[in-house]
């Protein structure tokens, strides 16, 4: 439960309108009770039981809140009882029939009967108006525990106000209850007979409004995460001897790795080969660890369907890497924007398995489609990972090459229209999302490509889309339009002829990305930035320039930013070149006070202008 709590905290925060305001608390809905009761067993199993009473205040929070989802896994699981109805302004109560409670698969799971356990309890709450209550009370027991003889738990509040929400565990007296409690204050030992209870209160107030890049609430909000492991070591062990043996390589996986690394000799080379294969030909199924279970199916069996989730990619990869001669070993990430861990393990934080190669210091994540082999998706860098084998700690690297470089050239006519070109290039590992994103896009939005493009510039015109090779798997990927630009410059002037055109991800992107919060409370992810921009203006006869911006220089120890303006002839050129690089994949409010000075620097610069006129 607390889990999916976690993930419908986010869903709210991304969505709804009311974290606009300065507060992030939103006042569309009270909580008027929320309790989470487990009862822990020794081998691990437990009933939980929910209650949760709350008004809905406007009108707004009717579309999420007129029903509620509950999520089992019917192999691990057994829904025991659903009561629900709604409260009416009036005193009358509606209950929920049997009818409104539709059972469902969960989206992830569907065509995937590996992962066809995962459910879904849909309650819809009938005649639901402003100023009613929704009521819920449900058990599950767990009968199959992820862990036997384990337990661990995660929860947050979502943002809005709390009038009694409580956590509560019944633990076995032989089973130690370790706790990182942040804004849930213990309650006084209230035991029954035989049990030892372990209770938090979550402490309401106002909210924060999170800021946009900001790294996780887990990170500095409220929370509480429980377990019985002393420590993360003893989780990796667990989760070690849950999935021992499933990444066995048998002689089809062997017969593939050879023939997918015939040839290569470099083991590196081989590694790397051998994640694309799986990236690019195993379907991924995104159920997540815990939910979805813990234990991998077997290497052999993800071959010969060609899906599977994260750790069922982990295996199959650590296979094929074992029949080449190189061990590996899973390694438990957070897939979010989770960057530090809590005091006690909990899958609510290491919610993805991907792949470590210790001899070559190699991270390989085989779902990651939108990133080479070799490379890591952006949301993997600079993270802690509990390596599964060892039970030791790791850091995935802070930075990667990534590299862009755009090049523009408008040629003027003398009725203010302009021919253009623009050539961008994408190295490292920004080559294959920019690759993918191409090759999944319908010939049809080719070709209108360039006519939206320059409708988000504010002009008006059209041109060719040439994509490049989509299908290639080197670290450069290049891909360029041309066309025609009306009314570009309105003539006789004198005309302001901008120097930023963030033609899909630019340098100027790049700066204002830095730029959309103007101060900052939160920890907020700031990925190392290696970008240059060209830019040049072909003018039509009897122009000239009024005035040229001056060249800029900026170096502060994280940012490397230079412009040149520039005239030769009848062409004026703007070259910017942008590095930003940081010890960390995040970066503090106070690292963001110190590096607003330069950031405003380079805004103004991006916005600068080459005056020109015809006569």
């Amino acid at each position: 439960m607390s889990f999916r709590l976690v993930m419908l905290l986010w869903l709210l925060l991304c969505l709804h309108p009311a974290f606009g305001r300065d507060t992030g608390t939103d006042h569309s809905v009270v909580i008027d009770r929320y309790i989470q009761h487990f009862v822990v067993e020794p081998d691990g199993s437990y009933l939980l039981t929910v209650e949760q009473v709350k008004t809905l205040a406007a009108r707004e929070a009717l579309h999420d809140h007129a029903q509620y989802t509950i999520s089992y896994n019917q192999s691990l699981d057994e829904v025991l009882a659903i009561d629900a109805h709604t409260e009416k302004a009036d005193g009358r109560r509606l209950a929920v029939q049997p009818h409104q409670i539709r059972d469902q698969q969960e989206t992830a799971s569907q065509e995937a009967p590996m992962f066809q356990d995962t459910r879904l309890k849909i309650v819809v709450f009938p005649d639901v108006q402003p100023g009613d209550r929704v009521a819920v009370r449900y058990v599950i027991r767990r009968h199959t525990p992820l862990f036997p003889g384990q337990f661990e738990d995660l929860s947050a509040a979502r943002f809005h106000r709390h009038r009694d929400f409580r956590l509560i565990y019944d633990m076995p007296p032989t089973m130690t209850l370790y706790a990182d409690a942040v804004g849930f204050a213990p309650l006084p030992d209230q035991s029954p007979p035989g049990r030892r209870r372990y209770q938090w209160r979550y402490v309401d107030g106002d909210n924060e409004r999170i800021e946009l890049d900001s790294v996780s609430y887990l990170d500095y909000g409220k929370r509480l995460a429980v377990s019985t492991f002393p420590d993360y070591a003893a989780f990796a062990r667990a989760y070690h001897a849950r999935a021992a043996g499933k990444a066995v390589p048998n002689a089809n996986i062997a017969a593939l790795a050879a023939s997918i690394t015939r040839g290569i000799a470099d083991p590196y080379a081989r590694a790397v080969a051998l994640a694309d294969w799986v990236r690019r030909n195993i379907r991924y199924v995104g159920v997540y660890l815990g939910p979805g279970g813990v234990v991998p199916h077997d290497a052999a069996s993800v071959l010969a369907n060609r899906y599977g989730d994260c750790k069922d990619h982990a295996v199959l990869l650590e296979a094929l890497l074992r029949a080449s001669g190189i061990e590996s070993t899973a390694a438990l990430v957070n897939n979010g924007d989770a960057y530090r861990l809590p005091e006690v393990p909990t899958l609510g934080v290491l919610n993805h398995a991907i792949v470590y190669v210790p001899v070559l210091q190699l991270y390989l994540d085989p779902t990651a489609e939108s990133v080479a082999g070799g490379f890591l998706p952006p949301a993997l860098l600079g993270k802690p990972v509990l390596l599964s084998n060892s039970g030791g700690f790791a850091m995935t690297p802070g930075s990667q090459p990534a590299r862009s470089k755009t090049s523009t050239r408008f040629d003027i006519l003398a009725d203010g229209s302009s021919r253009f070109t623009v050539t961008r290039t994408s190295s490292g590992a920004s080559a294959e999302p920019y690759r993918r994103v191409v090759r999944a896009t319908p010939q049809a939005e080719r070709e209108r490509f360039v006519e939206r493009m320059l409708q988000g510039l504010g002009q008006q015109g059209a041109g060719v889309f040439e994509p490049g090779d989509t299908d290639g798997s080197t670290d450069d990927y290049t891909l360029s339009f041309s066309g025609n630009s009306l009314a570009f410059a309105h003539f006789p002037g004198p005309v302001g002829l901008a120097t930023t055109y963030n033609f899909w991800g630019g340098l100027g992107d790049a700066v204002s990305g830095f730029v959309q919060e103007p101060e900052r409370k939160q920890d907020f992810v700031c990925p190392s930035i290696d970008a240059e921009d060209e830019l040049q203006f072909r003018l039509p006869p009897r122009a000239r320039v009024l005035a040229l911006p001056r060249p800029l220089v900026v170096e502060d120890g994280n940012f490397a930013y230079r412009s040149r303006y520039a005239r030769r002839g009848a062409t004026v050129s703007v070259i910017r070149r942008l590095q930003f690089r940081h010890t960390q994949a995040t970066c503090t409010p106070e690292d963001y006070r110190r590096m607003r000075p330069a950031l405003d620097k380079m805004m103004r610069d991006l916005r600068a202008q080459v005056v020109i006129e015809r006569r």
